[in-house]
Formats: structure tokens, C-alpha cells, sequence
């Protein structure tokens, strides 16, 4: 079982970004986590970020036939980006979106997620672990699929 697992603008700058909000843990401490949890959960797993919206649909488009699935945190990207909603319905791979906050308890204009609407589920709120909570969730959609 292969995962692309995509983050969006300004992951990179965990830990100074906002640590109240997204914690003071930076990004190659949430890229080891993602490592950690994929091979502790037997999965394989190709983790990009980027600031730009066109190469985060680059990649969506580019998984498509290499992985079996798809964990996605758009970051901004979750309120704007149709472009990236019409890319993970394109492919049709199970996605699965992740947010480190509860997005649902933040400004109004963050209730909307045009990705998530192409997502399984999305897991929010628990920091690096929604990214766990959103491994454990696609792996046991995919062989739950598999069984049927």
C-alpha cells in the first residue's frame, strides 16, 4: 500500500508559524512522524509540500496509477483552491483530508473546504496526530475495498 501524502502552504513553516495554533514542532519533525506511522502501519509513503497550487495538482495528477491513495492537508488551499477539489475527483483516488487545527472553530471563511468535498473523511484538530488518525483511516478503507 503506497500514500502520496501532500501538504500546502506554509507547512514549511511549522513551528513558526502560529505555534499557538499549529504547534512548535516544525516540518521535518511532522515528515519523520508521517514516516514513523506509515512503515509502523506497514504503508509506504511519498511526502511533498509546496506553496504553489499548480504543483500540488501537478502531483495529484501524477499520482494517479502510482499510489493507492492520497492524504491532503491544502492548508490555504482548503478554502480557495477548486483546482485542487477538480484534481482529486479527476484521479479518483480515496483521498483523505488532514488539518493540524480544528478548522471548523476558526474564522468563517474556513468552514468552507472545497477538497475535502472530493475527501473519505477528513481529520482535524489533533495536530500531527490527525495525520495519523488520516493513515489509519484510508489504510483500513483500502483493505475493507480490497475484502469486497
Amino acid at each position: 500500500m503506497k500514500f502520496l501524502i501532500l501538504n500546502g502552504p506554509n507547512l514549511n513553516l511549522l513551528g513558526l508559524r502560529e505555534p499557538e495554533i499549529y504547534g512548535k514542532q516544525n516540518y521535518a519533525a511532522l515528515e519523520q512522524f508521517l514516516r514513523d506511522t506509515c512503515e509502523a502501519e506497514g504503508v509506504e509513503c511519498v511526502i511533498a509540500q509546496s506553496n504553489h497550487e499548480g504543483v500540488l495538482v501537478d502531483r495529484i495528477q501524477e499520482a494517479y496509477g502510482l499510489f493507492d491513495g492520497i492524504i491532503i492537508n491544502p492548508a490555504a488551499y482548503t478554502h480557495t483552491s477548486v483546482a485542487i477539489l477538480d484534481a482529486l475527483k479527476a484521479v479518483q483516488l480515496p483521498a483523505v483530508e488532514v488539518h493540524l487545527s480544528d478548522i471548523s472553530t476558526r474564522e468563517a471563511f474556513r468552514s468552507i473546504s472545497y477538497a475535502g468535498m472530493a475527501c473519505l473523511a477528513t481529520c482535524k484538530g489533533h495536530g500531527f496526530e490527525s495525520y495519523k488518525e488520516a493513515i489509519q483511516y484510508l489504510k483500513t478503507y483500502l483493505l475493507k475495498k480490497k475484502e469486497n
